[in-house]
C-alpha cells in the first residue's frame, strides 16, 4: 500500500520498478499471462548478469521458463541460441513452441534426420547434433551467445551421457550455458564443477512443486492414503509423516499365514470361526484389474491419468482390456474431435499400411478416450497421443516409464501397477530417483490444485519401504563420461595430444572421482588403526603368529587352487565332448533347467571351429541347440555340462522341421521319446582328487606341524584374529589401488586409445592420417569398425539394399538375448561382407585386450547384431510393410527408429567415404533414399 509509505520510501520504490522495468526480464515477464516463481526470477536475473545456471526443479515446475529467456536474450541481444535436448520428441516439441512465439522465419530445428531453417538466430537440436558442430567448427557457431541444455541430467546416461560432457567442455568460453535439471541431490557437485570448466555458473535449486503431491495406495475397492497426515504437500513443509496404520494393519494381515500348527489343540468351531473371519478380511485385498481403476479414477475425479506398465505388451494389453471391459471416457463431442484430429495427423499414411499398424483398434481406443505410449509405437501415432491427452481428448494412457522422460503430458494421476521393472539384466527394484521421475508427471500446473500418485497394492507389499520411496528425494548425478575412438581423433586434430589429455581431466568423471579419493583415504587411516588392534590380539606366546597364519592361507590357496585346476579340466572334457556333436545326435543333459533327454538341432560350434556359420559364431564355447523332451528349443551353455556328454542314439531332423511351429516342436519330440526315452545314461565316475598326491601340499602341512604355534592352546583364538587381520589388510590394499587408480583415470584411458590409433596408423603423434580424418567424421558405438570396413573396401561393389543390411549391423542391438537359431541375412556379397565384418570385429577386439581397453567400462567395440540386417535389406529393396514387419517380429516404432539410424550412419559413411575409385559414398545416398519411404518417412517433423 503506496499510501502507507513515506515520500522517501515511495521515491525508492519507483526508483527500484524503473531499474526492473529497464532489465530484458521485464517485457519477458510480461509475454506470460501468470507471475514467474522467485526460483525463475532468481535464474534470469543471473543470466541477464552475465553468468551461467544451472537449475535443478520437480518435473513440471516450469524451469524450462529459464531456457526460453536464454533464448530472449539473445535475440535481444543480437545473437544465436542453441536449444538442445536429449530426444527428438522433445526438440520438435520445443521446436513448435517458440516458432508459436516468435515465428518460423527465427526459428530452425537440426536433429538426425530433419534440418529446419538451420541458419536461424535460435536453433533448436538433439545434442549430439550440437556436439557434432563443436568438433567439425562449423561456421553455424559465429555469433553464438547462449546454448540451453535441457534435460542435462541425462549426463547420468551410460550409452549417451559422454555427449553432454563433451558439449559442456568444449564450447567456447564466450558462450552462457543454461542448464536444466531434475531435482538431484549433488547439484551443488554439478554446479562447481560447472563452475570450474564454465567460469562463474548460478546454481538455483527448487524442491518446490508448483502442484501439492498426495500419495495412494490402492487395494480392492479402497483408495488409502500413504501417509497419515501429509501435512509437507509433496515438499512445501517439513512436518514428519507417519505411514497409514490402515495399510500397516493391510500388510500385517496378508501377510500372516492362513494357517497354524497350534489350531488342532483348539476346538473345530472356533478354527472355523477364525477362518472364515479371515477369509473376509482377506476378501477386501486385492489388485484391482486395469478397467477396475479407471473407472475409479473416473468416479472420483482423479482423470486424466498416466498408468506406468513397465513392459510394451502391457501397455497394449491394457488398452484391449478396457476396450472389452466396455470403458468410455468421452461423449459423441469428443469423439467427433478425436477422429478429425487422428484423420488430419495420418492423412500421409497410406491405407495399406494403415491396416498393418492396427490403426483401426487404435483409433476406437482414442475415440473411447483410451490410448497406449510406447517406443514400439510408430512415432506419428505417439505424437498423436500425446497431443489428444494435452487437449484432454485422451484420458487413460497406459505407457512405458520412456513417457517420463520429457515428454509435456502432465496428467490430473499417475499410477505406478509395480514398484518392480527390468532394468535390461534383471528385475529390479524401482529408485527413489525413478519413483520421484514418474510420480512428477501427476498435477497440471494451472489446470490442478493437487497431484495423485496411485500405488496398486501387490502381494508382499512394505507400505514402510514404499513411504520411503516415496520421501527421499535422492537422485545423484554420476557422470558417464569415457573417451571413445571417435573422440580420441577430433580432440588430437584440434588440440593436440597434450592438451587433449588436459581437457579430459576437465571432465566431470574426473571431478567426481577425485572427490571421491578424500573419502578413501580417510578410510584407509582409520583401516591402518585397526590392523594395529587386530595385530595384538593375534600374538602368540611360542612364536611368529603371522608366519603360521600365511602358512595356512597358503595351504587353503594351493588346495583352492588344485580344486579350479580340476573342475578346468572337468570343464575341457565337457567342451571337447560338445564339439563332437552334429545334429541328429540325441543326448541326455546332465543338470540345469533344462536336464534330460534331447535332440542336437546345431551343435552351435564356436569361432573359427569347422562347421561353425561364418558370422554367427560363439566365442564362450559351444552352445547346441536342442530339442528338449518337453518340446522346448533351447540354446544350451557350457554350464548345462559339468561333465562330458556322449551320443546315446541318432535321429533324423525332417527337413520340414520348424522350431517356431508347436506342432512340429510336439511331433519330433514324441518320436524323442519314442527312439530314446527307455535308455538310462552313464553316471559319471568321479576322479581321485589331484590334493592327495600333490607334493607342495605335503610340504606346507609338514611345515604347519612343526611350526611353534600349532602347539598353542589358544591357536584358534589367533588364528580368528589373523584372519580378520588379513581381510583388513586386503581391504586396505584394494582401497590404496582405488586411490591409485582414480587419480588421472580418464587420461589413461585415453592413452590406452591413442596408443591403439598410433598403432592402427590412424595418429602419428599429433598428426591425424588420412585414416584418422575418415574415423573423425564416423559419430556412434562402432566407430572404429566402420573405418575399418571403409579402410578395408569391405562394402565395395554392394548395391545400395546390400550396404543398407552392413550398416545396420553397426547400430541394431536386440532388446534381448535371442536363443533361436542365427537370425537371417541376405545372400551372396551382403552375407559375405557382414561375415567379414564380424572378423574385422574380432581382429579390432584382440586388439583392443592388448591394449587393456575394458568394454566393461564402455569403452571399446561391441560386436556387430545382425538382427536388423534382413528387416533393412527387404525395406531397401521396396518390399511392403506388412511383408517387412511380419517377417522381422518387430513393432513399427521399433522398425522405424533402426530404420533412421541405419540412415543417420549411412549420411556419415556418405561423407566419409572415398570420393575416388570407390562406389560407397555414391551407394549409401542412395540406401538413404531406398529408407526413407513410407512409414519411415512420414515419422519425420517438417
Amino acid at each position: 500500500m503506496t499510501e502507507d509509505l513515506s515520500p522517501a520510501e515511495r521515491y525508492a520504490a519507483a526508483r527500484v520498478r524503473a531499474a526492473e522495468e529497464a532489465t530484458a526480464l521485464a517485457p519477458f515477464r510480461a509475454m506470460y499471462d501468470f507471475d514467474l516463481d522467485p526460483f525463475q526470477i532468481e535464474a534470469c536475473q543471473a543470466l541477464e548478469a552475465g553468468k551461467g545456471v544451472l537449475v535443478a526443479a520437480p518435473t513440471g515446475s516450469g524451469k524450462t521458463i529459464v531456457g526460453e529467456f536464454a533464448v530472449h536474450l539473445a535475440l535481444t541481444q543480437g545473437r544465436k541460441c542453441f536449444y538442445t535436448t536429449p530426444i527428438k520428441a522433445l526438440s520438435n516439441q520445443k521446436y513448435a513452441d517458440l516458432v508459436k512465439r516468435y515465428g518460423s522465419e527465427k526459428v530452425g530445428l537440426l536433429t538426425g534426420d530433419n534440418s529446419i531453417n538451420s541458419g536461424a538466430p535460435v536453433v533448436v537440436m538433439t545434442t549430439e547434433v550440437l556436439r557434432n558442430m563443436l568438433y567439425a567448427g562449423s561456421q553455424s557457431l559465429t555469433g553464438l551467445g547462449h546454448v540451453v541444455m535441457d534435460e542435462v541430467h541425462y549426463l547420468s546416461d551410460r550409452f549417451r551421457g559422454a555427449v553432454w560432457e563433451e558439449v559442456i567442455i568444449h564450447l567456447p568460453e564466450s558462450v552462457t550455458l543454461v542448464s536444466l535439471s531434475a531435482t538431484v541431490s549433488n547439484a551443488e557437485e554439478f554446479g562447481d564443477w560447472l563452475d570450474t570448466v564454465r567460469g562463474d555458473t548460478e546454481v538455483i535449486v527448487s524442491e518446490n512443486r508448483p502442484v501439492p503431491l498426495w500419495q495412494h495406495v490402492m487395494a480392492g475397492r479402497r483408495m488409502y492414503d500413504l501417509f497419515e497426515e501429509e501435512t509437507d504437500h509433496g515438499g512445501r513443509g517439513v512436518a514428519r509423516r507417519e505411514v497409514n496404520p490402515d495399510l500397516v494393519r493391510l500388510a500385517r494381515m496378508e501377510n500372516s499365514r492362513t494357517y497354524n500348527p497350534s489350531d488342532r489343540r483348539r476346538g473345530k468351531m472356533v478354527r472355523e470361526a477364525d477362518r472364515e473371519r479371515e477369509r473376509r478380511q482377506r476378501s477386501r485385498i486385492w489388485t484391482p484389474g486395469r478397467p477396475e481403476v479407471i473407472d475409479r479414477l473416473d468416479a472420483e475425479g482423479l482423470l486424466p491419468a498416466i498408468t506406468f506398465i513397465f513392459s510394451r505388451a502391457g501397455c497394449e494389453a491394457a488398452v484391449q482390456q478396457c476396450l472389452y471391459a466396455g470403458l468410455r471416457l468421452n461423449d459423441e463431442d469428443a469423439r467427433r474431435k478425436v477422429r478429425e484430429i487422428v484423420e488430419e495427423r495420418t492423412a500421409s499414411i497410406p491405407g495399406e499400411d494403415l491396416h498393418v499398424l492396427g490403426y483401426y483398434e487404435w483409433l476406437e481406443g482414442l475415440e473411447r478416450g483410451i490410448a497406449a505410449h510406447h517406443a514400439g509405437m510408430l512415432p506419428t501415432f505417439k505424437e498423436v497421443v500425446e497431443e489428444l491427452f494435452v487437449r484432454g481428448l485422451v484420458k487413460a494412457v497406459f505407457a512405458t516409464e520412456t513417457l517420463a522422460l520429457g515428454i509435456n503430458m502432465p496428467a490430473r494421476s499417475v499410477v505406478l501397477e509395480k514398484l518392480v521393472k527390468w532394468n535390461g539384466e534383471q528385475h529390479a527394484d524401482i529408485t527413489p530417483g525413478e519413483y520421484t521421475q514418474l510420480t512428477g508427471r501427476a498435477g497440471r500446473r494451472g489446470i490442478d490444485i493437487e497431484g495423485h500418485a496411485v500405488v496398486l497394492w501387490q502381494r508382499a507389499m512394505d507400505p514402510g519401504a514404499l513411504a520411503g520411496l516415496a520421501g527421499t528425494r535422492t537422485y545423484p548425478l554420476r557422470s558417464s563420461f569415457k573417451p571413445s575412438y571417435n573422440m580420441a581423433v577430433n580432440l588430437v586434430h584440434q588440440f593436440g595430444r597434450h592438451r587433449s589429455r588436459e581437457l579430459l581431466e576437465t571432465s566431470f568423471a574426473q571431478f567426481q572421482a577425485d572427490k571421491s579419493v578424500v573419502g578413501i583415504s580417510r578410510q584407509v587411516q582409520r583401516n591402518e588403526e585397526g590392523l594395529q588392534g587386530y595385530r595384538e590380539g593375534m600374538t602368540c606366546h611360542l612364536g611368529d603368529f603371522e608366519e603360521y597364519a600365511r602358512l595356512r592361507r597358503n595351504l587353503k590357496e594351493r588346495e583352492t587352487e588344485l580344486a579350479k585346476q580340476g573342475a578346468a579340466q572337468r570343464r575341457a572334457a565337457a567342451a571337447t565332448s560338445l564339439e563332437r556333436l552334429k545334429p541328429g545326435d540325441v543326448i541326455h543333459v546332465p543338470t540345469g533347467k533344462f536336464a534330460g533327454l534331447a535332440l542336437v538341432l546345431d551343435p552351435g560350434l564356436p569361432a573359427g571351429r569347422t562347421g561353425g556359420h561364418r558370422g554367427f559364431e560363439y566365442h564362450d564355447g559351444p552352445r547346441p541347440l536342442v530339442l528338449t523332451s518337453e518340446r522346448q528349443v533351447k540354446r544350451l551353455a557350457s554350464i548345462d555340462f559339468p561333465v562330458p556328454v556322449e551320443a546315446l542314439e541318432r535321429m533324423r531332423i525332417p527337413k520340414s522341421f520348424n522350431p517356431r511351429s508347436p506342432q512340429s516342436r510336439r511331433d519330433l519330440a514324441s518320436a524323442l521319446r519314442t527312439k530314446a526315452g527307455h535308455i538310462v545314461p552313464e553316471r559319471h565316475r568321479k576322479d581321485r582328487s589331484p590334493a592327495a598326491d600333490d607334493r607342495e601340499i605335503a610340504r606346507l602341512r609338514a611345515e604347519l606341524r612343526a611350526h611353534p604355534c600349532h602347539g598353542c592352546d589358544e591357536r584358534e583364538d589367533h588364528a580368528r584374529w589373523a584372519e580378520r587381520y588379513h581381510r583388513l589388510q586386503r581391504d586396505t590394499r584394494q582401497l590404496e589401488r582405488r586411490i591409485e587408480g582414480r587419480t588421472n583415470t580418464i587420461a589413461r584411458t585415453f592413452d590406452r586409445i591413442v596408443a591403439l590409433l598410433t598403432e592402427m596408423d590412424y595418429l602419428r603423434s599429433d598428426e591425424v592420417t588420412e585414416h584418422g580424418r575418415r574415423l573423425a567424421r564416423l559419430y556412434g558405438e562402432l566407430d572404429l569398425l566402420a573405418s575399418e570396413c571403409l579402410r578395408e573396401r569391405v562394402w565395395e561393389g554392394l548395391n545400395p539394399a546390400e550396404l543398407a543390411a552392413c550398416v545396420s549391423a553397426l547400430v541394431y542391438e536386440a532388446r534381448q538375448s535371442d536363443d533361436a537359431l542365427p537370425p537371417k541375412v541376405p545372400g551372396g556379397k551382403a552375407k559375405a561382407a557382414l561375415g567379414e565384418m564380424v572378423r574385422i570385429w574380432g581382429r579390432l577386439d584382440a586388439l583392443e585386450e592388448e591394449f587393456r581397453i575394458n568394454q566393461a567400462e564402455g569403452v571399446g567395440q561391441r560386436e556387430p547384431d545382425l538382427g536388423f540386417a534382413w528387416a533393412a535389406y527387404q525395406w531397401a529393396c521396396d518390399k511392403g510393410l506388412d511383408e517387412v514387419l511380419r517377417e522381422a517380429e518387430m513393432p513399427a516404432g521399433d522398425f522405424v527408429r533402426w530404420c533412421k539410424q541405419v540412415i543417420d550412419v549411412l549420411g556419415q559413411i556418405a561423407a566419409a567415404a572415398p570420393r575416388e575409385d570407390s562406389t560407397v559414398a555414391k551407394n549409401a545416398r542412395k540406401a538413404v533414399d531406398a529408407l526413407l519411404r513410407g512409414v519411415v518417412a512420414y515419422t519425420s517433423v517438417g
